[in-house]
């Protein structure tokens, strides 16, 4: 919808083409229907949530960033507001705002949408974009942007179209995987937790005992694993190091604390209620539902008396309320993925315009391409920035056409 309102913004005689009979499926889906738009992180930081990827993106911030899209959008009469960690929300904490904002883009700019339209092939001659085939039918034109979305939320419309039309016209595809996706675990006891939710830990990922991933935040144990913010975050490193090895996770029950200083507390509870029992002192440094599973996993019977516990029992269980470690086995499917991870690679695209390196009038835009961030807003900003950059370089070969 970026896109195309920005094309016919800039003068081009626009159609956009919608696989299901409704725009912005997905977008009324983000942030659980609030719709995290941005985040207020500067430029350079911004970009470091897309890794390795993310220089490829200055491009299009360039043209269209953070308060141009708050502008944009108050504009349409959707104000928004900073939340904690920098998170850009409607005030009316409404997506289907934001998608009516952009559908509102499209009428003012004279865009006609065909609805329950699929685009079959991509229509190439002499590297040339020459249209499309839809529907079995033949559509001419100087420019085409694909804005198909990734493979993740299949029914939004999203099932990994884009990634076939780029490939069959030359186009090398990142392997595509989930990003921000829960994990499956091993151990049977975080099963048993299922709904709570730990804030401010902070959890390490593992390969082979090696740190390579590191986050602070929220967590949730469900049915099958782990997820939550910080899980998110660090999950496209999980699925990433799977075929290589054994994948854990380590939760940091007491991240502020030094382990000489949950020494000390711990010495100090201990001996302040010596008569209470194990349980009953640990209950004031745990969730209550996390309990049982905590001294089960220590070793140590829930009934001794804090007066009996040992100087080696007590770094027990320090140890284990810093390092609570779960065997990550698997992701949960690509189509429960708030991102997809892969795509068209950024090498064959013009960053500048988010034009084809391969074919000329050929455009790209949003989770199609090789670009995935954190949680936070930054993908979302991505693909109306990208989406913003590729309406108005199309334009211009329009015009020039």
């Amino acid at each position: 919808m970026m896109a195309a309102g920005r094309a016919a913004e800039c003068g081009a005689d626009v159609l956009l083409l919608e696989k299901t009979p409704r725009l912005g499926n997905k977008l009324r889906l983000t942030g659980k229907g609030r719709c995290n738009i941005t985040n207020e992180a500067e430029l350079a930081d911004f970009v470091t949530h897309f890794g390795e990827t993310g220089s490829f993106l200055y491009g299009a911030f360039s043209r269209f960033f953070v308060q141009d899209l708050r502008s944009f959008l108050a504009e349409r009469g959707v104000p928004t507001l900073v939340e904690r960690g920098g998170r850009v929300f409607p005030v009316s904490n409404d997506a289907r705002q934001v998608a009516a904002a952009l559908e509102g883009y499209l009428l003012v700019n004279n865009v006609p949408v065909q609805r329950r339209y699929p685009v079959e092939h991509l229509l190439v001659e002499e590297e040339r974009i020459q249209g499309v085939q839809a529907k079995g039918r033949m559509l001419r034109g100087a420019a085409v942007i694909l804005a198909t979305g990734g493979a993740s939320y299949a029914r939004t419309g999203s099932s990994g179209d884009g990634y076939r039309l780029a490939a069959e016209v030359g186009h090398h595809i990142v392997p595509v995987r989930p990003a921000l996706v829960p994990l499956v675990t091993k151990e049977r006891w975080v099963r048993g937790l299922q709904g709570l939710s730990l804030r401010n830990v902070r959890v390490t990922l593992f390969l082979n005992e090696a740190p390579i991933g590191q986050g602070f935040g929220e967590m949730l144990f469900t049915h099958f694993g782990l997820s939550g913010p910080v899980i998110l975050t660090l999950s496209k490193r999980a699925v990433d190091a799977l075929s290589k090895g054994r994948v854990c996770l380590s939760i940091n029950l007491k991240p502020a604390l030094h382990s000489t200083e949950l020494d000390q507390r711990l010495r100090r509870e201990l001996e302040s209620h010596g008569r209470r029992q194990l349980r009953s002192v640990l209950a004031e440094l745990l969730p209550h539902k996390l309990l049982d599973v905590f001294v089960s996993l220590l070793g140590i019977p829930a009934g001794k008396p804090s007066h009996q516990i040992t100087a080696g029992e007590r770094k027990r269980i320090a140890a284990l309320l810093q390092d609570l470690r779960v065997t990550i086995t698997a992701s949960r499917l690509i189509s429960e993925a708030i991102v997809t991870a892969g795509g068209i690679d950024t090498a064959q695209i013009n960053p500048r315009t988010m034009e084809s390196r391969l074919v000329r009038g050929l455009f790209f835009c949003g989770e199609v391409i090789d670009v995935d961030a954190d949680t936070g807003g930054y993908n979302l900003q991505a693909a109306f920035s990208t989406g913003y950059l590729a309406g108005e370089s199309a334009a211009r070969v329009v015009a020039l056409a």
